[in-house]
């Protein structure tokens, strides 16, 4: 059976599990050991005509191992230490973006391409958009800025810092700053990432529940 669990692969080892009611989180090696666990302990049970409330106690025991790896993954939600006036910037930066309105480049609403892009600033002697006409929505302005004191901040509170290897984890002060895990950085790397990440107790932004 191991033989037959190392030619599938990933997806197809994370299907069993799942069947089996199992977690499907971890390595493939791990997914295969999970595997390979429920099996010999079914082999178990038909041999030795073990009641059922022994794998009732299996049962609870891969729960409970389900659970542990659950608090993992959000073991770093935790929040930045804030002070009352960056709080009341914070809330006050909230209540302004909802009065924001949407941006939207010249014409997005003709071309498919200019409704996936981002603004920009209108050109044009003609353009109704520069001329600020209503029905061609709103200008970028000075008088949408939000409040300075949470400028470039996430809405958690904490600060940004881009993260491509491990060795960066090291400068990040846990209780103002934040990682966020570059995108080009592959799932090994990143794994190591995260691992570290816990152990510093540094919160990742953009963590993936596949990792």
């Amino acid at each position: 059976m191991a033989e037959d669990y190392e030619s599938m692969t990933v997806a197809q080892l994370k299907e069993l599990l799942k069947e089996q009611g199992l977690p499907v989180s971890g390595k493939k090696t791990d997914l295969i050991e999970r595997l390979q666990e429920a099996a010999g302990g079914a082999e178990e049970v038909v041999e030795d005509e073990a009641p059922v409330e022994e794998a009732a106690d299996d049962d609870a025991w891969d729960d409970d191992d389900w659970d542990d790896e659950g608090e993992e993954v959000y073991m770093v939600k935790q929040k930045p230490v804030l002070d009352d006036e960056m709080k009341a910037a914070l809330a006050l930066r909230a209540a302004q973006k909802k009065k924001t309105p949407s941006f939207r480049r010249t014409e997005w609403f003709r071309y498919k391409r200019l409704s996936r892009s981002g603004w920009r600033a209108p050109h044009g002697m003609d353009s109704k958009q520069r001329r600020n006409y209503k029905y061609r929505g709103s200008l970028v302005r000075i008088g949408h800025g939000k409040v300075a004191a949470a400028r470039f901040l996430h809405p958690s509170g904490f600060r940004e810092v881009m993260v491509h290897n491990v060795a960066e984890l090291e400068a990040i002060d846990p209780e103002t700053e934040a990682a966020r895990v570059g995108s080009s950085v592959g799932g090994r790397k990143r794994e190591h990432i995260y691992s570290r990440a816990d152990e510093l107790g540094i919160r990742v932004l953009n963590r993936r529940r596949d990792v």
